[in-house]
Protein backbone atom coordinates (compact mmCIF):
# COMPACT_ATOMS: atom_id res chain seq x y z
CA UNK A 1 0.00 0.00 0.00
CA UNK A 2 3.15 2.47 1.03
CA UNK A 3 4.71 1.18 -2.45
CA UNK A 4 1.32 2.23 -3.93
CA UNK A 5 0.90 5.43 -2.35
CA UNK A 6 4.47 6.79 -3.43
CA UNK A 7 4.10 5.51 -6.70
CA UNK A 8 0.55 7.76 -6.94
CA UNK A 9 2.77 11.20 -5.68
CA UNK A 10 5.63 10.89 -8.27
CA UNK A 11 3.44 10.41 -11.25
CA UNK A 12 1.22 13.11 -10.08
CA UNK A 13 4.62 15.52 -9.25
CA UNK A 14 5.56 14.32 -12.71
CA UNK A 15 2.33 15.34 -14.48
CA UNK A 16 2.86 18.50 -12.95
CA UNK A 17 6.20 18.92 -14.56
CA UNK A 18 5.14 18.27 -17.54
CA UNK A 19 1.82 20.94 -17.05
CA UNK A 20 5.05 23.69 -16.59
CA UNK A 21 7.01 23.08 -18.96
CA UNK A 22 4.24 23.00 -21.35
CA UNK A 23 2.96 26.22 -20.31
CA UNK A 24 6.04 27.68 -20.61
CA UNK A 25 7.07 26.53 -23.82
CA UNK A 26 5.13 28.80 -26.84
CA UNK A 27 3.53 26.65 -29.43
CA UNK A 28 5.40 26.61 -32.35
CA UNK A 29 3.06 27.59 -35.59
CA UNK A 30 6.60 27.80 -37.97
CA UNK A 31 6.51 25.51 -41.00
CA UNK A 32 9.80 23.91 -41.16
CA UNK A 33 10.88 25.24 -44.99
CA UNK A 34 11.81 22.29 -47.61
CA UNK A 35 12.17 23.72 -50.49
CA UNK A 36 15.45 23.58 -52.20
CA UNK A 37 16.32 26.18 -54.53
CA UNK A 38 18.20 26.69 -57.94
CA UNK A 39 19.03 30.18 -59.20
CA UNK A 40 21.45 30.15 -62.98
CA UNK A 41 22.14 33.69 -63.88
CA UNK A 42 22.64 34.02 -67.88
CA UNK A 43 25.98 35.36 -68.32
CA UNK A 44 26.00 35.62 -72.16
CA UNK A 45 26.27 38.67 -74.10
CA UNK A 46 23.64 37.89 -75.96
CA UNK A 47 21.50 38.17 -72.86
CA UNK A 48 23.04 41.68 -71.93
CA UNK A 49 22.42 42.36 -75.58
CA UNK A 50 18.53 41.77 -75.20
CA UNK A 51 18.23 45.00 -72.70
CA UNK A 52 17.12 43.01 -69.79
CA UNK A 53 19.60 42.10 -67.96
CA UNK A 54 20.29 45.17 -65.11
CA UNK A 55 16.40 44.86 -64.71
CA UNK A 56 16.54 40.92 -64.21
CA UNK A 57 19.26 41.36 -61.96
CA UNK A 58 17.35 43.82 -59.59
CA UNK A 59 14.03 42.00 -59.80
CA UNK A 60 16.34 38.61 -59.06
CA UNK A 61 17.82 40.32 -55.58
CA UNK A 62 14.06 41.30 -54.54
CA UNK A 63 13.11 37.73 -55.39
CA UNK A 64 16.03 35.67 -53.34
CA UNK A 65 15.52 38.35 -50.53
CA UNK A 66 11.73 37.54 -50.72
CA UNK A 67 12.35 33.83 -50.11
CA UNK A 68 14.82 34.14 -48.01
CA UNK A 69 12.92 35.71 -45.85
CA UNK A 70 10.10 34.26 -46.04
CA UNK A 71 7.99 37.80 -46.86
CA UNK A 72 4.68 37.93 -48.11
CA UNK A 73 3.49 33.73 -49.07
CA UNK A 74 6.65 33.08 -50.58
CA UNK A 75 8.38 29.81 -49.59
CA UNK A 76 11.28 29.71 -46.90
CA UNK A 77 14.05 28.28 -48.32
CA UNK A 78 15.74 24.52 -47.28
CA UNK A 79 18.46 25.33 -49.15
CA UNK A 80 19.79 28.00 -51.52
CA UNK A 81 22.36 27.87 -54.82
CA UNK A 82 23.43 30.34 -57.03
CA UNK A 83 25.53 29.62 -60.71
CA UNK A 84 26.17 31.07 -63.69
CA UNK A 85 24.66 29.44 -67.28
CA UNK A 86 27.70 30.25 -69.65
CA UNK A 87 30.73 29.78 -69.76
CA UNK A 88 33.69 29.82 -72.47
CA UNK A 89 33.52 26.28 -73.46
CA UNK A 90 30.70 23.68 -73.51
CA UNK A 91 29.97 21.35 -70.46
CA UNK A 92 32.19 23.44 -67.87
CA UNK A 93 31.72 22.52 -64.74
CA UNK A 94 29.79 25.00 -62.68
CA UNK A 95 30.52 26.48 -59.22
CA UNK A 96 27.33 27.66 -56.96
CA UNK A 97 27.34 30.00 -54.54
CA UNK A 98 25.71 28.36 -50.51
CA UNK A 99 23.02 30.39 -49.34
CA UNK A 100 24.91 31.53 -46.08
CA UNK A 101 26.36 33.32 -48.89
CA UNK A 102 23.41 35.67 -49.30
CA UNK A 103 21.33 35.02 -45.48
CA UNK A 104 21.45 38.16 -43.73
CA UNK A 105 21.70 40.75 -46.54
CA UNK A 106 19.44 42.93 -48.03
CA UNK A 107 18.61 43.61 -51.77
CA UNK A 108 21.23 46.08 -52.67
CA UNK A 109 23.96 43.97 -50.70
CA UNK A 110 22.45 40.90 -52.59
CA UNK A 111 22.51 42.56 -55.90
CA UNK A 112 25.92 44.11 -55.52
CA UNK A 113 26.95 40.21 -54.60
CA UNK A 114 25.24 38.73 -58.28
CA UNK A 115 26.35 41.73 -60.35
CA UNK A 116 30.43 40.78 -59.18
CA UNK A 117 29.75 37.31 -59.23
CA UNK A 118 27.92 36.91 -62.80
CA UNK A 119 29.41 39.99 -65.08
CA UNK A 120 27.87 39.50 -68.38
CA UNK A 121 30.84 38.36 -70.70
CA UNK A 122 30.89 34.20 -71.70
CA UNK A 123 29.84 33.35 -75.49
CA UNK A 124 28.26 30.44 -74.17
CA UNK A 125 24.97 29.31 -73.06
CA UNK A 126 24.91 25.48 -72.01
CA UNK A 127 21.67 25.06 -70.03
CA UNK A 128 22.88 21.28 -70.21
CA UNK A 129 25.50 22.00 -68.26
CA UNK A 130 24.24 23.45 -65.34
CA UNK A 131 21.28 21.05 -65.23
CA UNK A 132 23.76 18.54 -64.87
CA UNK A 133 25.24 19.91 -61.81
CA UNK A 134 21.92 21.02 -60.11
CA UNK A 135 21.48 17.19 -60.59
CA UNK A 136 25.08 16.39 -59.21
CA UNK A 137 24.50 19.05 -56.52
CA UNK A 138 21.15 17.75 -55.30
CA UNK A 139 22.16 14.13 -54.67
CA UNK A 140 25.75 14.71 -53.21
CA UNK A 141 23.84 16.87 -50.79
CA UNK A 142 20.69 14.21 -49.91
CA UNK A 143 18.43 16.59 -51.23
CA UNK A 144 16.39 14.84 -53.18
CA UNK A 145 13.41 14.34 -50.94
CA UNK A 146 12.55 18.01 -51.21
CA UNK A 147 10.85 19.92 -53.72
CA UNK A 148 13.21 22.02 -56.08
CA UNK A 149 13.36 25.35 -58.00
CA UNK A 150 15.34 26.09 -60.58
CA UNK A 151 14.68 29.76 -61.27
CA UNK A 152 16.62 31.35 -64.08
CA UNK A 153 17.24 35.07 -65.51
CA UNK A 154 17.66 34.36 -69.11
CA UNK A 155 16.60 35.24 -72.94
CA UNK A 156 16.55 31.25 -73.44
CA UNK A 157 18.18 30.82 -76.13
CA UNK A 158 21.06 28.02 -76.04
CA UNK A 159 24.49 28.85 -77.93
CA UNK A 160 27.13 26.70 -78.04
CA UNK A 161 29.30 29.54 -79.55
CA UNK A 162 30.04 27.58 -82.70
CA UNK A 163 29.02 28.95 -86.17
CA UNK A 164 28.82 25.20 -87.50
CA UNK A 165 27.28 23.97 -84.34
CA UNK A 166 23.59 24.77 -84.02
CA UNK A 167 21.57 23.74 -80.65
CA UNK A 168 17.91 23.39 -80.68
CA UNK A 169 15.48 23.52 -78.34
CA UNK A 170 15.29 19.77 -78.52
CA UNK A 171 18.63 19.15 -77.30
CA UNK A 172 18.38 20.93 -74.40
CA UNK A 173 18.34 17.84 -71.71
CA UNK A 174 16.13 17.73 -68.64
CA UNK A 175 16.93 13.73 -67.81
CA UNK A 176 18.99 14.70 -65.57
CA UNK A 177 16.07 16.49 -63.26
CA UNK A 178 13.62 14.30 -64.13
CA UNK A 179 13.50 11.65 -61.46
CA UNK A 180 15.43 13.90 -58.73
CA UNK A 181 12.14 14.61 -57.04
CA UNK A 182 8.72 14.35 -56.68
CA UNK A 183 8.26 17.87 -57.61
CA UNK A 184 10.98 19.86 -60.08
CA UNK A 185 9.58 22.75 -61.36
CA UNK A 186 12.40 25.00 -63.61
CA UNK A 187 11.27 28.85 -63.88
CA UNK A 188 12.81 30.85 -67.23
CA UNK A 189 11.83 34.44 -67.12
CA UNK A 190 12.82 37.65 -69.41
CA UNK A 191 12.45 35.27 -72.06
CA UNK A 192 11.21 36.33 -75.83
CA UNK A 193 7.91 35.23 -76.24
CA UNK A 194 8.69 33.15 -79.25
CA UNK A 195 11.47 31.32 -76.98
CA UNK A 196 9.09 30.84 -74.39
CA UNK A 197 6.75 28.94 -76.66
CA UNK A 198 9.84 26.89 -77.48
CA UNK A 199 10.83 25.74 -74.29
CA UNK A 200 7.31 24.91 -73.43
CA UNK A 201 6.63 23.54 -77.00
CA UNK A 202 9.86 21.74 -78.28
CA UNK A 203 11.48 20.84 -74.87
CA UNK A 204 11.33 17.29 -73.90
CA UNK A 205 10.26 16.58 -70.43
CA UNK A 206 7.98 14.24 -69.00
CA UNK A 207 8.04 15.12 -65.53
CA UNK A 208 9.20 18.27 -64.78
CA UNK A 209 7.21 21.03 -65.06
CA UNK A 210 8.58 24.19 -66.78
CA UNK A 211 6.80 27.50 -66.43
CA UNK A 212 8.34 30.70 -68.56
CA UNK A 213 7.28 34.79 -68.23
CA UNK A 214 8.45 36.51 -71.28
CA UNK A 215 10.73 39.96 -70.26
CA UNK A 216 7.29 42.30 -71.34
CA UNK A 217 5.56 40.37 -68.21
CA UNK A 218 8.39 40.89 -65.96
CA UNK A 219 8.95 44.30 -66.81
CA UNK A 220 5.67 44.90 -64.74
CA UNK A 221 7.32 43.81 -61.81
CA UNK A 222 8.45 47.57 -60.62
CA UNK A 223 4.83 48.70 -60.91
CA UNK A 224 3.88 46.84 -58.05
CA UNK A 225 6.10 48.43 -55.97
CA UNK A 226 4.70 50.84 -53.35
CA UNK A 227 6.69 54.20 -52.68
CA UNK A 228 7.51 55.15 -49.30
CA UNK A 229 6.49 51.14 -47.85
CA UNK A 230 9.16 49.03 -46.56
CA UNK A 231 10.21 45.98 -48.37
CA UNK A 232 8.88 43.28 -46.17
CA UNK A 233 5.28 44.96 -46.54
CA UNK A 234 4.79 45.18 -50.11
CA UNK A 235 2.40 42.75 -50.42
CA UNK A 236 0.77 43.82 -53.68
CA UNK A 237 4.30 43.10 -55.15
CA UNK A 238 4.69 39.93 -53.36
CA UNK A 239 1.31 38.93 -54.50
CA UNK A 240 2.84 39.64 -57.85
CA UNK A 241 5.91 37.38 -57.63
CA UNK A 242 3.58 34.77 -56.16
CA UNK A 243 0.63 34.40 -59.21
CA UNK A 244 3.13 35.47 -62.23
CA UNK A 245 6.99 33.66 -60.93
CA UNK A 246 5.97 31.29 -58.58
CA UNK A 247 3.04 30.33 -60.18
CA UNK A 248 2.52 26.52 -59.01
CA UNK A 249 2.32 24.52 -62.57
CA UNK A 250 0.43 21.36 -62.92
CA UNK A 251 1.81 18.03 -63.93
CA UNK A 252 1.48 17.39 -67.26
CA UNK A 253 -0.83 14.15 -67.74
CA UNK A 254 0.67 11.74 -69.87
Amino acid sequence: MLKFKNLSIWLAGVAVLLIIVTACSPPSTEKVSRLVMFVGVDVSGSFLKSGYYDDALTFLSHYIYGHLNKVGELAGLRALFVGSIGGHSTNEPKAFHPIHDLQDKDVRQIRAALKEWFPPTDAITDFNAFFAEVAAQTKDRNLTLAPICIMIITDGVPATGVREAKTTYEQIDLDPLEYLSRRVTVRLTYLDPIVAKRWRDSVPKRRVRVWTVPGEVMEGWRGQIVPGVELAKQDKFWKWVKDNVDFRVRARKF
